[in-house]
This record gives C-alpha cells, structure tokens and sequence, in this order.
C-alpha cells in the first residue's frame, strides 16, 4: 500500500498536496495496521477477556470508526456527508460515548465516607461551654434512634 515514485507520477497532482499526500498515505498504513491487531484476536475472547464497560466502549469506539471511514467514503464520492443519514448515526454513537463516560467518571470518583464526614461536620462545629463540659477530653456519643 505504500506509494512510490514509479506509482505516482507527480504531474497527475499537484505538487503542494505531496506533503498531506503522503500523511494521508501514513494515516492509512496506520490504520491498516490497527484493523489487522484487531482482527487477529477473535471478537468474543477479545469481549471475554473485558469487563462491561470496557466491552461498551470496544463496541463505541468500533461503530465511530467505522460510520467515520464511511463519512470519508461519501466525501469522495462527492456526496455531502452532512445531508446523509451517517451523520445522525455518528451524534447518536457519540451521545451513547458521553453516557459511558459519565459512569466510568462516577466509578472513578471517591466514594464518600458518611461516618467521616458527619464526625468531621461535628467536630468543626462542636464548641463546649466552659461551665458543661465534661471531664473527659472526648464528647460523649449520642444515641442514635431508628424511626419507623
């Protein structure tokens, strides 16, 4: 897939374009190769292997390659990708990435501990009164009652 000198004649083209030309050329060996890793390794013991969410985001990421090479593809054959149905399957594939970044954001963040923050509150804003304090050096635990 690489291209050569004797392939390409430099007078079909521009000049100017050799340069992204020849990225584009990269991008695609880039690409080919990628596909290639993917497809070595079959879909379900690769989805084996992955928890839920990971096997979400595979799935995202896998249907947003694909309607984007498809996006490309109308691009050269002269159809408007913004007028064709891929577009609104590309925002829906990107909505449905947004939703499982937001669990994997709320997996990520600390849990918090209710015990901790309530002694923590507590303590702050405890002041004894001189006259009621109690002789030892720690506030007394109130009884919790469970109401039905």
């Amino acid at each position: 897939m690489e291209m050569s000198e004797d392939d390409i004649n430099m007078e079909d083209y521009p000049t100017e374009i050799h340069d992204y030309l020849a990225a584009f050329e990269k991008s695609l060996v880039s690409v080919d190769e990628m596909l290639e890793t993917m497809m070595s390794v079959s879909r379900s013991e690769l989805l084996q292997k992955l928890e839920p969410l990971e096997q979400a985001k595979l799935d995202l990421v896998s249907a947003y390659a694909l309607n984007s090479m498809f996006w490309v593809y109308l691009a050269t054959q002269g159809i408007n990708p913004k007028e064709h149905p891929v577009k609104q399957e590309l925002e829906r594939i990107r909505t449905y990435m947004n939703k499982v970044k937001e669990i994997a954001d709320k997996k990520k963040a600390s849990k918090l501990d209710k015990g901790a923050a309530s002694r923590f509150v507590r303590n702050a804003l405890w002041e004894p009164n001189p006259e009621n304090e109690p002789t030892s050096k720690t506030p007394a635990k109130a009884k919790k009652r469970k109401m039905d």
